[in-house]
């Protein structure tokens, strides 16, 4: 499945474009915000300013089953202060404690299944 580009504009702020190419580009928001914010004052602006409205009218809106899964992602908020998501700090290193002893039995099983008689007898077949 190719990654495409969309506008946010749920998240954005104006048309969602700066938010489409951070979730893209798997950066922060707020760094490309700085940057076409930057660009357009260094200089820049006319070609910031044409730029910015081409992709607001060429790129689509983000469909949902997308937004879907993005939520789905976000949900994990490492980098995230426990004071901005409204947790006490004792619930936020249980969650995380939580999540690290799933992350183990899905290692464990991975690495059972690995070493197992039936992954050597499968792989020896795909190899013929």
């Amino acid at each position: 499945m190719s990654k495409m580009l969309y506008r946010d504009p749920k998240n954005g702020k104006l048309g969602g474009v700066c938010a489409g190419v951070a979730e893209y580009f798997g950066v922060e928001v707020w760094l490309v915000r700085i940057l076409t914010v930057s660009a357009f004052l260094l200089g820049l602006g006319f070609v910031v300013l044409v730029a910015y409205i081409a992709a607001c009218l060429i790129l689509d809106k983000m469909p949902e089953e997308h937004r879907y899964q993005q939520n789905v992602y976000n949900d994990h908020k490492v980098k995230q202060k426990s004071w901005q998501a409204g947790q006490q700090p004792e619930q936020v290193l249980q969650n995380l404690e939580m999540e690290f002893d799933q992350m183990e039995t899905k290692v464990r099983d991975m690495e059972a299944y690995v070493t197992s008689s039936t992954f050597t007898v499968q792989r020896e077949f795909k190899n013929l």
